[in-house]
C-alpha cells in the first residue's frame, strides 16, 4: 500500500503555494486592494463576489459561500481527490511528493483503517453483484444498465450472516474496524455478523470520493426496505448527500441540484441524463445539508410526493433552507403526481419532460404563502392575523437583504397591511412615521430574541489565531487554559498548541490541518469572515481574550461550587478548589 503523505510536506506546500497563482491559472482575477476578485466559478453570477486573499491563503465567495485553500480550490475546480490535489500543487512547485511507511510523530489518523475497510467492502459487494443474477435482474427491471451501476459502484450483499466477515478473515483488529465502520454488528453472546444481508448496496461517498457508508435495498419482502449505515466517526447522516460526489464529477459547472428522497431516484435520474440529483439519507433535510448544497450551486429544487407526508417533508426542508436564502440564491419545490416518484416518472415521461417540470417548480415564496394560507384556514381578519403570526418565526429565520424585503412585502399584501406596519407588528422594525415623511425602513433587531448576540470570547480568540497564527505563536498561553469548562476551549487550546509547535503555518495551512476533522467547516467559515482587528493590535487583543476566558471560566466554576456548597454537597477536594479560586479571583473582567 502506498505510504501516507507526511503532514510536514502538506504544511510546506501551504506555505509555498501562491493561492493567487493557483486560482488565477483557472479563472481571471482582478486586484482589489490587498485582495483579488472574480466572478465565482462555482455558481453563475454577473457581479464578482469571489475573493482571494493572498495573506490568508484562502478564497471565499460571498454569493454561494464556497471557500477554501489552494488545495481545496484544486479539489473543487478540477474535481480532484485530496491526494491528487497535493500531487498537482507539488508539481506546480517542482516538488516530489514524499511518502512514509511509518506514521509521523503526530500518529496516523484513527479514521484511515475505517476508510480502508469501507473501500474493501465496496469492492466485495461489487464482485458479488456480478455473481448474483437476481440482483442484476432487479437493477435491469428498474431500467438501469451496467455502466450506471459501475459509475455509482452499486453492489450486492449476500444473504449469508458472515459473507463479508469471511472475506476479511479472522483478524481481530480488522473486525474491530469493521464494527467501527458500521459493517458488522456485535452478537450479544460474542462474535459478529454482517449488518447488510441480501441487499442491493449503494455506496455513499464523501466530497473526496471516499466511501463513508452504505444504503442497502432489501431484495425480498424483508424490513426495513432500506437500511442505512449507522452513525460512525466517518459517516453522519445529517451531513452527507447521496450522489453529490457523482454529480460534481459529471458536471463541472453545476447550476442546480435536485433533492430527492431515494437512492434509486438519484441513480435512475442519472441514467436518464439528469446528472444533478442528490438524496438525503433517510433523514429530513438539515441546515447542514442546505449549506453544503449552496456551496456548490445557487439553486436547489426539492422534489417530494404530493401526499401529506411529502408536504410535511417539504415544509421541514423550507424551514431548514430559510437561514441560507440570500440574494442570488433560489429554492423551489416540485410536487409529483399521486403514486409517482422521480424514478418512475422519469422512466415514464423521459428526461426532457421531467426537466420541464423542474423548470416550472414552485418558488419558495409561492410555496410559503400557499402553505401559510392553508394553515391560517380562512381569509377573515382572524385568519389573516393568524397568517401573520405563523409568518413571524419564518421571516426571522431569513438573513437581511433584498429577498427578505420582498417576501415581507408579499406577506404584507396577504395580510392587508403596509410592509412597515407588518414588520413593526412582528417586532422586526419600529413603527413607521406618516407616509409624507417616512424614510427607509430599518431593521435593527431581526431575531425574535433581541439584538444579534456578540461572538463569544472563545470564538473571537479562535478567529484571531486562525488569521494570525504567527502572532499567536508568540502569545503566552495560560497553562490551565485547556481545563477551562467553556465551549470551544479545547479547540482553541489545540490551535494554540499547533501554532506554537509550527510557527511557520499560514492561516490556510492551519485550517488545512483540520480538513478531515469535524471542526473543519466551522474553522473555514471563521477564516472566511472579515477580521475587524488591525494587524498591530492582534497580540494584545488575543492576550486579553485569553485572560478574560480564564476569568470567565473561574467565575462559572465558582458559581457551580457555590451552588453545591449551599446544598452542603461539597467534597473536601472541592472545598480546597473553591478556596483556591477565591484567592485567584480578583476584579476580573467578564
Amino acid at each position: 500500500m502506498t505510504g501516507r503523505i507526511p503532514q510536514h510536506f502538506i504544511d510546506e506546500l501551504m506555505q509555498r503555494a501562491d493561492i493567487v497563482d493557483v486560482v488565477g491559472s483557472r479563472i481571471q482575477l482582478k486586484k482589489a486592494g490587498r485582495e483579488y476578485k472574480a466572478c465565482c466559478p462555482f455558481h453563475g453570477e454577473k457581479t464578482p463576489s469571489f475573493t482571494v486573499s493572498p495573506g490568508k491563503g484562502f478564497y471565499h465567495c460571498f454569493g454561494c459561500g464556497a471557500h477554501g485553500t489552494a488545495l481545496g480550490f484544486l479539489m473543487e475546480y478540477d474535481r480532484l481527490d485530496f491526494v491528487s490535489a497535493v500531487e498537482e500543487l507539488a508539481s506546480r512547485l517542482g516538488l516530489d511528493v514524499p511518502r512514509e511507511s511509518a506514521p509521523d510523530a503526530a500518529g496516523p489518523s484513527p479514521l484511515v483503517p475505517l476508510y480502508e475497510v469501507l473501500a474493501q467492502a465496496t469492492a466485495f459487494f461489487e464482485r458479488r453483484l456480478g455473481a448474483h443474477p437476481p440482483a442484476i435482474d432487479y437493477l435491469r427491471s428498474r431500467g438501469l444498465d451496467g455502466g450506471t451501476a459501475h459509475e455509482f459502484r452499486i453492489g450486492y450483499a449476500p444473504a449469508a450472516w458472515d459473507a463479508l466477515l469471511g472475506d476479511f478473515g479472522d483478524d481481530a483488529t480488522t473486525r474491530q474496524h469493521l464494527l467501527a465502520a458500521g459493517l458488522v454488528v456485535a452478537r450479544d453472546g460474542g462474535g459478529h455478523y454482517d449488518r447488510f444481508r441480501d441487499r442491493v448496496m449503494f455506496p455513499i461517498r464523501d466530497a473526496r470520493g471516499r466511501v463513508v457508508g452504505f444504503g442497502g435495498r432489501v431484495m425480498g419482502q424483508g424490513e426495513p426496505k432500506y437500511l442505512n449505515s449507522p452513525e460512525t466517526p466517518v459517516f453522519h447522516k445529517g451531513q452527507e448527500l447521496y450522489g453529490l460526489y457523482e454529480a460534481k464529477q459529471a458536471e463541472r459547472r453545476l447550476t442546480r441540484l435536485l433533492v430527492v428522497e431515494g437512492y434509486m431516484d438519484v441513480v435512475s435520474l442519472a441514467h436518464q441524463g439528469i446528472r444533478y440529483a442528490v438524496a438525503t439519507l433517510g433523514t429530513a433535510t438539515t441546515p447542514e445539508h442546505v449549506k453544503r448544497l449552496f456551496r456548490v450551486v445557487p439553486e436547489i429544487v426539492y422534489c417530494f410526493d404530493g401526499d401529506r407526508a411529502g408536504r410535511a417533508a417539504a415544509w421541514r426542508a423550507l424551514q431548514s433552507s430559510l437561514p441560507e436564502v440570500r440574494d442570488g440564491r433560489q429554492v423551489r419545490f416540485l410536487f409529483l403526481p399521486d403514486g409517482e416518484d422521480p424514478d418512475s416518472l422519469v422512466r415514464k415521461e423521459g428526461a426532457e419532460a421531467f426537466a420541464a417540470r423542474l423548470d416550472a417548480a414552485l418558488p419558495l415564496s409561492d410555496y410559503l404563502v400557499e402553505e401559510l394560507r392553508r394553515q391560517a384556514g380562512s381569509d377573515s381578519i382572524d385568519g389573516r392575523a393568524r397568517l401573520a403570526e405563523l409568518a413571524r418565526p419564518l421571516l426571522n429565520l431569513l438573513p437581511d437583504g433584498v429577498y427578505r424585503e420582498l417576501l415581507t412585502d408579499r406577506l404584507a399584501r396577504e395580510v392587508g397591511l403596509r410592509p412597515e406596519r407588518l414588520a413593526a407588528a412582528m417586532g422586526d422594525a419600529p413603527a413607521a412615521p406618516a407616509a409624507a415623511d417616512r424614510g427607509p425602513v430599518t431593521r435593527p433587531a431581526r431575531r425574535a430574541g433581541g439584538p444579534r448576540a456578540r461572538p463569544s470570547l472563545v470564538r473571537q480568540a479562535i478567529t484571531l489565531v486562525l488569521n494570525h497564527p504567527g502572532v499567536a505563536a508568540q502569545v503566552e498561553v495560560p497553562p490551565a487554559l485547556a481545563g477551562v469548562p467553556l465551549r470551544g476551549v479545547p479547540l482553541l487550546a489545540d490551535l494554540l498548541r499547533l501554532v506554537a509547535g509550527h510557527p511557520g503555518l499560514t492561516p490556510g495551512g492551519l485550517v488545512e490541518r483540520y480538513r478531515d476533522r469535524p471542526e473543519y467547516p466551522h474553522l473555514a467559515e471563521l477564516l472566511a469572515a472579515p477580521l475587524l482587528v488591525g494587524d498591530e493590535g492582534i497580540a494584545r487583543e488575543l492576550a486579553d481574550s485569553l485572560r478574560r476566558i480564564m476569568a470567565q471560566g473561574r467565575e462559572e466554576r465558582m458559581a457551580e461550587l457555590l451552588s453545591k456548597a449551599e446544598a452542603g454537597a461539597l467534597t473536601p477536594a472541592e472545598k480546597d478548589e473553591f478556596r483556591q479560586l477565591q484567592r485567584e479571583s480578583g476584579p476580573g473582567v467578564r
